[in-house]
């Protein structure tokens, strides 16, 4: 004979206040036990900090470390190799010569943030500068409507794969590659058989990598900028997560951060007022890097598009329009490349048949990649493109001052992608086991 144990007898109901009463007494204890992990770190100070990076490390939550410490060793090794590396000439014209490479990475990020691949980037830059010296310079178009008709044909580009993409289901390399093929072929015909046009060099164009804010204000006044502002940010990020009751960061780390942060933005200050003053194009690539980031991070668009990277059709039942983000995130790949585009020209003061060509794309994605954005889509930022574009530009400009030939520098840039490819495999199957992706 079977007993109902879910029943409840005149007993049971009896005794039930007397259960209710040591349970009530029991809720504080257990309700003391369910602490907020972070809180507990900030808490122990500086062994509460270790400790979480410990933690972090055997998951697999390395973030920007490996790009950074790497960036450490690189830029050690050439300088013992090589005393010009490090000098300020050179340093500058690093952090400029990175820039073209870094716009495209930058709209390689938003796509690999849903997972997929776009290998039109450096088809498209070439097309956009090709339509901007024709325009302005065979044509006698007006520089400003010239520049804008520019950008807006890489963002008609990639809408265009997009909607090939997310509209018909053709996959995106599929797509993006009949893409660098097309926009190859159309910026040679654009070009016609001259095959290169010069830009004017007082032109805006040219002026995007030539032009220095000489004054050493600018520089130290932009470092200012920078660290007020990372600190009212935090500051008052802080002060809203405290006033929500969810954990946030003291005082005294926002003060250590910032400090941190000051150490670096006005050494490169320095650095830059040694040679020529501030680059306009290491402002305008900050800039861009401010406002995608804030656009990722801080934006219901930002929240749809790391969405579609986790899991597709969980964002789908959730009433995300799938279909317009893709399209939305290969138009603004699109954009970014032909702005890139036009730094590139900028460089060279000129548009040819060889723009886009080359390793421009599989440096823009190695940029991205190595700066730590997941080929297997949801993590990233857009800050990964700087650090990844840094990476690549150092190892280029070191190997040239050493006089090595451009094989062997594709070989180690090459050893430097699969690296770090591996090392983003083994971390997502890390934080698989760990339950943390």
């Amino acid at each position: 004979m079977s007993i109902d144990k879910t029943s409840e007898s005149p007993e049971t109901v009896e005794a039930a206040p007397a259960a209710d009463t040591v349970t009530e007494s029991a809720v504080p204890a257990k309700t003391a036990l369910a602490v907020d992990p972070r809180l507990l770190v900030r808490e122990q100070g500086f062994a509460g900090y270790l400790g979480e990076f410990k933690r972090k490390m055997k998951a697999g939550d390395l973030g920007s470390i490996p790009v950074v410490v790497g960036l450490v060793v690189i830029w050690a090794i050439f300088a013992s190799l090589n005393a010009n590396f490090l000098t300020a000439g050179n340093l500058s014209d690093i952090s400029v010569a990175m820039v073209g490479t870094g716009m495209i990475a930058v709209g390689i990020v938003f796509v690999l943030l849903l997972g997929e691949i776009d290998l039109s980037a450096g088809s498209v830059s070439g097309v956009a500068s090709a339509v901007f010296a024709v325009s302005n310079v065979n044509n006698g178009m007006n520089e400003w409507v010239a520049l804008l008709l520019a950008i807006l044909t890489g963002t008609a580009a990639g809408a265009i794969h997009g909607f090939v993409f997310a509209r018909i289901g053709v996959p995106s390399f599929a797509v993006t590659l009949a893409g660098l093929l097309f926009w190859n072929g159309f910026m040679l015909k654009v070009l016609g058989s001259n095959g290169t046009i010069n830009l004017d060099s007082e032109g805006i164009v040219a002026k995007l990598t030539t032009y220095y804010f000489s004054d050493v204000a600018a520089a130290y006044g932009l470092a200012v900028v920078v660290t007020a502002g990372y600190f009212l940010t935090s500051f008052f990020e802080n002060r809203r997560r405290e006033a929500a009751g969810v954990p946030s960061r003291p005082l005294s780390e926002t003060i250590a951060r910032t400090a941190l942060l000051a150490v670096v933005v006005f050494a490169v200050a320095a650095v830059f007022n040694q040679y020529k003053g501030l680059p306009l194009a290491v402002v305008l690539f900050l800039a861009v890097l401010l406002i995608t980031d804030f656009i990722l991070r801080r934006t219901s668009y930002g929240r749809k598009v790391f969405a579609l990277g986790g899991n597709v059709e969980a964002a789908r039942r959730a009433g995300i329009n799938v279909t317009l983000v893709r399209v939305s995130v290969f138009a603004i790949s699109g954009t970014f490349a032909a702005i890139g585009g036009l730094f590139i020209a900028s460089k060279i003061a000129s548009a040819n048949q060889g723009a886009g060509a080359g390793d421009l794309l599989m440096n823009a994605i190695a940029a991205a990649v190595i700066g730590g954005t997941s080929l297997f889509g949801g993590r990233g930022r857009t800050w990964n493109a700087l650090l990844g574009v840094l990476v690549i530009v150092s190892i280029q400009y070191g190997l040239a001052l050493q006089g090595i030939a451009a094989p062997i520098q594709y070989m180690i840039t090459g050893g430097v992608l699969l690296a770090t490819v591996i090392i983003d495999a083994v971390t997502r199957k890390t934080q698989k086991t760990a339950g943390r992706a």
